[in-house]
């Protein structure tokens, strides 16, 4: 079965953190004090939110002496120069438009200590962890709204084996996941004595704002708010929360579900993915077999198929995405062959494009910033390709780095893919989820029948593992 950790076997562990008071780290040097307007991809409302990264690091002997906070402390205000935008606070403008005040005030930092070991984890560090609300204090006023308040709140806190957990909470409206990435690893080059990152940062967002004029060509059914037929999915639900590892092993089994020609040709992504939204579909129990359920995927403007042409800066730091959805009934999803849901998959991926990501630029203009749909949807970011596991502050590459949890504030249906070796050292994705408690149970039970399919026949084996 699938190596798999769930909230439910972290509430027993309990551990003390000890915190110095939060503190404003502002740049290190003298910073342009100016306004900069936000992208119309970057405001949209789905985005004025709050996403938080975690990453954990064991002791290194190399680095005895050196106290992993006071070192990303002022890597973090060094790095701060040139992206001094952070710095600064959010102000609204006319219309809700919203603009960076580049006030150098700087982002909040917290240091502090556990009186826990890398040990009491596991041996797979995998979401969701226990006490996270101790590894990342809220301050007050740093998340309440996102205007006028700090862009960013980092939490250093050392532990008893010499390791350290490294958790941030960052505004989404300032940067998506390659953005932030992009950040980091030049926090990680100057910790390690670059004298700035290797990557400038490149603001720009006038090239992912409306075009002039406005014109939206495609249908955008992500925007598209549905009707909910089942009462019970609008009462207020315990979440839960899970991480699930998927090697060669599970993939082939899941490519067994599919014919031959079609499991040949599909990549990892997507039979994944297929499998995923028809489990998590069916573990929701609708009630009405028409309700119409959706599936959306991260599609980024910086790789292709909807690289932009001439394509964004390199060092472009802004939200680039848009995420195409494919639609069907649960009746249809749950009832015909996973290569249904796979088609559907592909479709959604197709949809991305250059056009795509200025329709939806153009959308936000023309219809004032409308809600994502979240009726029946399940979205999925695949972060495999951003490098994430490079990031390295002079102790070594993390053991993990990745989202703290599925999801991002009342976004459950959010899923990420994240690289992952575990400790067998076997590579694979490790995939977040978030469903109610009863819901989870029997997704867990979809799953684990699909898993163990015997094999009847040699596995098939992809011409395309992207």
């Amino acid at each position: 079965m699938v190596l798999q950790k769930s909230s439910s076997s972290t509430s027993s562990m309990v551990f003390k953190v000890t915190r110095k008071p939060a503190e404003l780290v502002a740049p290190a040097g003298p910073t342009p004090h100016e306004l900069k307007l936000l992208s119309d991809i970057d405001d949209q409302q789905a985005l004025r939110i709050h996403y938080t990264v975690v990453q954990i690091f064991p002791y290194q002997a190399s680095m005895k002496g050196k106290d992993p906070a006071h070192v990303i402390r002022e890597a973090l205000s060094k790095a701060l120069v040139f992206y001094y935008p952070f710095a600064g606070r959010l102000r609204e403008g006319p219309r809700g438009k919203l603009m960076v005040d580049c006030t150098g005030e700087g982002v909040l930092f917290i240091e502090a200590d556990a009186d826990v070991t890398l040990d009491h984890f596991g041996v797979d560090f995998l979401p969701p962890f226990p006490c996270f609300d101790e590894l990342l204090c809220d301050v007050p006023s740093s998340h309440d709204g996102i205007i006028n308040s700090p862009l960013m709140l980092f939490q250093v806190t050392r532990l008893q084996c010499g390791g350290f957990i490294f958790v941030i909470r960052v505004n989404h409206t300032m940067c998506d996941g390659s953005g932030f990435m992009q950040f980091i690893k030049g926090i990680a080059e100057i910790a390690q004595g670059a004298v700035k990152p290797s990557i400038l940062p490149v603001w720009c967002r006038e090239l992912l704002c409306a075009r002039d004029p406005p014109i939206v060509t495609y249908l955008h059914p992500e925007y598209n708010q549905l009707p909910l037929e089942d009462d019970n999915k609008c009462a207020s639900f315990k979440p839960c929360h899970a991480s699930f590892f998927f090697g060669s092993k599970e993939i082939d089994a899941m490519r067994f579900l599919l014919p031959p020609h079609i499991a040949q040709s599909s990549n990892t992504f997507d039979v994944l993915t297929a499998c995923l939204w028809r489990c998590h579909t069916a573990a929701l129990h609708w009630q009405n077999p028409n309700q119409e359920v959706r599936f959306m995927c991260v599609a980024n403007a910086r790789f292709e198929p909807c690289r932009l042409n001439p394509p964004l800066p390199e060092g472009y730091y802004g939200n680039a995405f848009v995420l195409p959805a494919a639609v069907s009934t649960v009746a249809k999803l749950c009832g015909r062959p996973l290569s249904y849901a796979l088609e559907l998959v592909k479709k959604a991926k197709k949809e991305a494009s250059e056009e795509y990501v200025h329709s939806t630029a153009d959308l936000m203009a023309i219809k004032g910033r409308p809600a994502l749909s979240l009726t029946g949807s399940f979205i999925v970011s695949d972060i495999t390709k951003f490098e994430i596991r490079d990031v390295d502050y002079g102790w070594g590459k993390p053991l993990y780095i990745g989202p703290d949890k599925a999801g991002i504030d009342d976004v459950p249906s959010l899923s990420y893919f994240i690289p992952y070796t575990d400790s067998k050292g076997e590579y694979g994705r490790v995939v977040l989820i978030c469903l109610p408690e009863e819901a989870m149970k029997r997704f867990e039970k979809e799953l684990h029948g699909i898993l163990q399919i015997k094999d009847k026949q040699k596995p098939i084996k992809s011409i395309s593992n992207l």
